[in-house]
């Protein structure tokens, strides 16, 4: 029997990687434009052309506040979400980890609401931070620094076999020296979505900060409301372009900076700001938050069957991460008896582009931690490939990458005998 080719499945490639990256919006281009050209300033100048780039990044400022419910002096902006990630981790803990007095407040906070909440007064310092194991990279990595150089103490908060963090779960892992709670919202390689809202109930009822890791959730999931002090988000996955981000955490809790320098971003993040996209970040969240009910329920029914013909046509797939608590535009699956980078590369023949996981773990040959904290081994956890779509995702392109996913390894299979 012959090899399935690139032709049989309609010679048109398919990019199903956004969760590594998404293609970048012209109107974020055009929005940024005018800031790499004419008005091309130092927002901390003291002329016109400065104050031209200052008025822009002040606007970009308040749009992404909007969005998030928050307040214009909650906003800083990074260089993307592993930036943020580590500001909101290592600066909260190294700016509030040793004022007793410093407490948590579930108040949403937005432009014009006071958002001021004082937490228990006269505790001890707090040096204990909750995690899980599912954690992106930058969180992992923040905290491990954390407990290296600065003596904190971690609490891995159990997970379900889908991925998914109970209440119950993370109030066992709260201490009365607990200072942050860091949960992600949108797990990058299951798809697993939390409870957030439930979540940073729960951590500030025990006078803890709450921290959630949005960059995948960002244009599939409600960013507004979630009752959160600090959120990172990254441009690169909602169509700005790569470099710029969000860490968007409540002007109220004692902040150590990770850059020094001239007090830009209030003294939060010193360096010139990257004013032109500032405003191509707040241009395509809010392109992304406008069509987001519409896009993710389109998508998400799309994604259900591509699911539901992949478990129903390759012998050995099982789905990873949560069925039904699922973000609307994410696939995982481990192929048992494949290699997943050899699934890959059959993929990439036939003209659909995937993954194996995070784009983030650069070079890395092992096991997926995600998924080996699922309970599911070694061996079987390298076979697993991910599929994440893009926002104009068609059905016909559903079931086309669901009839590659089956050719991939029929053609493996056939390749190995």
């Amino acid at each position: 029997m012959a090899l399935e080719s690139p032709l049989d499945n309609g010679g048109v490639p398919l990019y199903l990687d956004t969760a590594s990256a998404a293609p970048v919006r012209r109107e974020a281009l055009e929005a940024a434009w005018p800031y790499l050209t004419g008005a091309f300033g130092n927002p901390s100048s003291h002329h016109e052309v400065g104050r031209t780039s200052a008025d822009a990044l002040k606007d970009a400022r308040r749009r992404v506040a909007k969005m998030l419910g928050m307040r214009s002096t909650d906003i800083i902006f990074t260089s993307g979400g592993t930036e943020s990630d580590n500001l909101a981790i290592i600066g909260i803990a190294l700016g509030a980890g040793t004022d007793g007095d410093a407490g948590a407040s579930g108040d949403a906070g937005a432009d014009g609401d006071d958002g001021s909440g004082a937490g228990p007064g006269g505790r001890p310092p707090r040096r204990h931070i909750v995690i899980s194991a599912l954690e992106h990279e930058a969180v992992l990595a923040a905290a491990e620094f954390l407990v290296r150089r600065h003596g904190f103490e971690i609490t891995e908060v159990p997970v379900g076999p889908d991925g998914t963090i109970t209440v119950e779960a993370l109030g066992s892992a709260l201490r009365e020296d607990t200072l942050l709670v860091s949960l992600g919202y949108a797990n990058n390689e299951i798809g697993t979505v939390a409870d957030i809202a439930a979540l940073a109930r729960v951590a500030h009822d025990a006078g803890a900060f709450f921290h959630t890791d949005a960059v995948q959730a960002a244009g599939w999931l409600p960013l507004d409301g979630l009752g959160v002090d600090a959120m990172s988000l990254a441009g690169h996955k909602v169509g700005a372009p790569k470099g710029i981000g969000v860490a968007a955490i409540r002007a109220r809790i004692p902040l150590e900076p990770l850059i020094h320098g001239g007090g830009q971003e209030s003294g939060r993040r010193s360096g010139t700001e990257n004013v032109a996209l500032a405003v191509a970040f707040a241009t395509a969240l809010e392109l992304a938050e406008a069509e987001r009910t519409e896009t993710a329920g389109r998508v998400q029914a799309i994604r259900d069957d591509f699911i539901a013909e992949v478990l129903a046509t390759v012998p050995g797939a099982f789905l990873t991460g949560s069925e039904s608590l699922r973000s609307p535009n994410h696939a995982s699956f481990c192929f048992s008896g494949t290699s997943g980078e050899a699934v890959l590369l059959e993929l990439e023949r036939l003209g659909i582009t995937a993954s194996s996981g995070s784009a983030c773990a650069v070079g890395s040959d092992e096991p997926s931690h995600v998924l080996t904290a699922l309970g599911i081994d070694d061996d079987l956890a390298k076979t697993s490939v991910r599929f994440t779509f893009p926002t104009d995702f068609t059905a016909e392109e559903g079931h086309r990458a669901a009839h590659a996913v089956s050719a991939a390894v029929k053609n493996l299979a056939l390749s190995y005998t």
